[in-house]
């Protein structure tokens, strides 16, 4: 199959409005779950979910949490700007941005840029300590987003802190509602620790600390990951071949000891979510270019969009390494890299993914996949069918007549193909 060529159009279907959950259920785990075993369909609870999985699995979560990344300013004119945090520019880390103090700069999409011609945006804010005064500066533009420099006038005051008070949890457009306060608990799971995403890791919404200890009850293995879900996850597809889609970039990061656990896992494990699904299989192509290349720098393990579909880089792996590859060759390629991380003295690895996961993939990590039901003609949906090869249509069609809840809010499926 050649994926540039798929024709978005054949993953579209019919979702009423009604089908998209506004709000979650009051209890997190009493979702429906949709189960998808080797080609047969059923439905469960999702509190049930530990009982179908296989005892000593290892399953991987993103611990990412949400950031209030929607800020208002109001110009003396009356006009609302809305500036939406999309990555860190200056400082360009996330933890050093977030504790950053009196001055940074960020990428950022703006609403109302018409309004917004020049001059300094400037908001008084009421916080515990007294007021404090915010200002946004447009610094240039990167595409179709703005650098903005904000400034604020306390430098006991961090980032965080700031958007903390003048910012507002991004929940999905599709919800067609303004932010509650209840969003502020609901949008977020329940094991979030690293702040950075503009949107949740939905998938992880239905765990429960009562669902979190029966896994551990049934000796699964649990790790976590960190991939900052960007604003691009909610980009529609509007070329009629997803070769004239674009995907965005997203940033991963992955403790030493997790490159330890695939490896005593035999480099299989259970993805909560499209973006550990990422992040996992992110991390085959960058062992890849330490193989290659053992002296690689840490900012070349970016992995493209189209990476997984070209032919092997160099000719080290051409007849080396099969497609699909045999499961010792994955093993090969993860211990790759983390010898690379070890010849480096690293316990954390930063990176980052523009992967786009399509039919005409062949996974080389995920072996199972706990998601949500995801928007028509989507880059969610492709990952889905690349996953269950092709399979996704019986799947979404039991799902639209069993009454299931669908997008961020909705319930839940377990896929074992």
């Amino acid at each position: 199959m050649d994926t540039r060529h798929i024709q978005i159009s054949d993953y579209n279907y019919a979702l009423p409005d009604e089908r998209i959950a506004k709000y979650p259920l009051p209890q997190r785990d009493h979702s429906k779950l949709l189960l998808y075993r080797h080609g047969e369909v059923s439905e469960d609870s999702f509190y049930n979910l530990p009982d179908y999985l296989p005892q000593g699995a290892l399953m991987v979560f993103n611990n990412t949490r949400v950031i209030q990344a929607r800020m208002h300013f109001r110009k003396s004119t009356g006009a609302l700007i809305e500036i939406f945090l999309l990555e860190p520019f200056q400082p360009a880390d996330y933890e050093q941005m977030f504790q950053t103090r009196q001055r940074c700069c960020w990428l950022c999409l703006v609403g109302n840029l018409k309004k917004w011609k020049d001059g300094t945006l400037t908001r008084t804010l009421n916080m515990e300590h007294g007021p404090l005064t915010i200002t946004a500066t447009r610094e240039g533009e990167q595409g179709t987003s703005h650098l903005i420099e904000f400034e604020w006038d306390n430098s006991q005051v961090s980032f965080a802190e700031v958007i903390d008070a003048a910012g507002e949890l991004p929940i999905p457009p599709y919800l067609n509602r303004d932010t509650e306060e209840s969003d502020k608990t609901t949008y977020q799971t329940v094991y979030s620790k690293i702040k950075g995403s503009v949107a949740a890791p939905t998938a992880g919404l239905h765990f429960t600390p009562e669902v979190l200890a029966a896994l551990d009850a049934r000796g699964i293995d649990r790790e976590e990951v960190t991939l900052h879900v960007g604003a691009g996850t909610f980009k529609p597809v509007k070329s009629a071949e997803i070769a004239g889609h674009e995907m965005h970039t997203e940033y991963i990061a992955v403790h030493r000891q997790t490159l330890e656990k695939l490896l005593a896992h035999q480099c299989q494990a259970i993805a909560v979510g499209t973006t550990s699904v990422r992040t996992l299989e992110s991390l085959y192509y960058m062992g890849l270019k330490t193989l290659r290349n053992p002296d690689i720098a840490e900012e070349q393990l970016h992995v493209s969009q189209w990476e997984p579909y070209e032919d092997p880089p160099s000719p080290l792996f051409r007849g080396a390494l099969s497609s699909p590859p045999k499961q010792g060759e994955v093993e090969r390629v993860l211990q790759a890299l983390l010898d690379w991380m070890d010849r480096r003295q690293l316990t954390v690895l930063h990176s980052s993914t523009q992967i786009i996961i399509a039919p005409g993939y062949d996974y080389k990590i995920v072996n199972m996949l706990v998601t949500n039901f995801h928007q028509p003609q989507s880059t969610l949906l492709l990952l889905v069918s690349a996953f269950v090869h092709g399979d996704w249509r019986r799947i979404y069609d039991y799902a639209l007549t069993h009454h299931f809840r669908f997008l961020s809010y909705g319930d839940s499926s377990l896929l074992i193909p």
